[in-house]
């Protein structure tokens, strides 16, 4: 196995990515996961030698898989030089210690791989501080199996290795560490308090949507800036708030850090203070890649996770994103088979999803500009009435009415 030193900044890791499938979660589903398992890992600077699934009624609670399943994936790693296993899963502080014992390489859990691609993407002091927030409070619990190379000495009287001792250090040192972490989020969000309390005089729409849907495309071409944007997961950390004027009428569009499944819960409270964007927020434009073979459960994601941040009863525009990519197969026409998504036009794909929704529906292409006019129409006329509801003695509006 190569060992840390050999690995090198430039060298790309192989990896393996491991699974269970549940009867709740079937062999399709979990499919649809290790895929965007494997993006995170490109995103993250690792490629993807092979995927292990096994069906199991549950994730065993010592070492994730059965043992024989585990013992399949150890002899692959060793046959192949493999330097990554990646668990799709959250695994626990013993499943960890347990499984590394077999496979004798490094092993990450969606979360950690998460945390990895956050703290590569951070780049103001505030994201720094968030993910370092996040990562210390996964760390924390699991810092037992990072001291076993110390613990020489064995069990007996007399016979406590420094292990122990250098451990309980590196704990008081990592809460200590935590502390200092919360207290400057406390002030970055005292900070960010303030600066959205000067912007009160303007109508706030926030950007939302599952990661890598194309919500840094769009803030690009609605406020003429230039935030970045990538083909990557999480290319965007920080929010990005531009003032935009349509028709004469202005208010404040922000870009916000992109939603994902099983979004890490430390990472929900480090970014307390950039999901209050979202909070405070008067209008959510919610972006959907309309090209993604799974942008329904995408979309159920980022409506849960709007509910937990206490953002679910905001007025919406949806916005499917990406038709340009979007991709059907045609049926014959003697074809008896019930219609799948596959095989839906984009043109019956918008009465379905125009009618299935609640909301003000449009679909466009962000890159190529296709319905954009229409887009900023509806986009003005929900900003308008919303001005309305909230300075209806602004004379700007009124000014604009008559």
């Amino acid at each position: 196995m190569k060992t840390e030193q050999q690995i090198s900044e430039n060298y790309t890791e192989r990896a393996v990515l491991v699974a269970v499938a549940t009867p709740q979660c079937g062999m399709g589903r979990v499919s649809e996961y290790l895929d965007e398992l494997a993006f995170l890992l490109d995103t993250a600077g690792g490629v993807c030698e092979k995927k292990f699934v096994q069906n199991l009624p549950y994730p065993d609670p010592k070492t994730y898989l059965g043992s024989g399943k585990l013992d399949e994936v150890a002899a692959y790693i060793h046959e192949n030089q493999i330097d990554l296993a990646v668990f799709d899963d959250e695994l626990s502080p013993s499943q960890l210690r347990n499984v590394e014992a077999v496979l004798h390489c490094k092993v990450m859990d969606r979360t950690h791989l998460i945390l990895d691609i956050f703290a590569k993407r951070a780049q103001t002091a505030h994201s720094k501080v968030q993910v370092e927030l996040a990562q210390y409070q996964y760390l924390l619990p699991r810092l037992t199996g990072m001291w076993t190379h110390l613990q020489k000495q064995r069990g007996g009287t007399g016979m406590t290795g420094p292990g122990e001792k250098e451990i309980e250090t590196d704990r008081r040192i990592i809460r200590d560490r935590i502390s200092l972490l919360k207290k400057k989020l406390e002030e970055i969000d005292r900070q960010k308090l303030t600066q959205r309390s000067h912007r009160d005089q303007f109508v706030r729409v926030a950007l939302v949507g599952y990661t890598n849907v194309g919500k840094s495309t769009l803030m690009n071409l609605i406020s003429k800036s230039n935030v970045f944007a990538e083909n990557k997961l999480f290319a965007t950390l920080d929010t990005t708030v531009r003032k935009v004027v349509i028709e004469n009428l202005p208010f404040l569009l922000s870009d916000t850090v992109g939603f994902i499944r099983k979004l890490p819960h430390s990472l929900v409270e480090s970014f307390k203070s950039t999901l209050d964007e979202i909070r405070e927020t008067d209008l959510i434009v919610h972006v959907i890649d309309i090209s993604h073979p799974d942008f329904e459960e995408q979309i159920s994601v980022v409506n849960q996770t709007l509910q937990e941040i206490g953002a679910g009863d905001k007025p919406v525009i949806v916005i499917f994103n990406k038709i340009d990519n979007y991709k059907w197969v045609e049926k014959e026409e003697d074809d008896l088979t019930p219609k799948t998504k596959e095989n839906i036009t984009l043109e019956e794909l918008k009465q379905t999803w125009m009618a299935k929704m609640n909301h003000k529906t449009i679909f466009i292409s962000a890159k190529t500009k296709d319905n954009y006019e229409e887009m900023k129409h509806i986009l003005y006329e929900e900003v308008k009435k919303l001005h309305i509801q909230i300075y209806p003695y602004n004379n700007f509006l009124y000014n604009l009415e008559n």
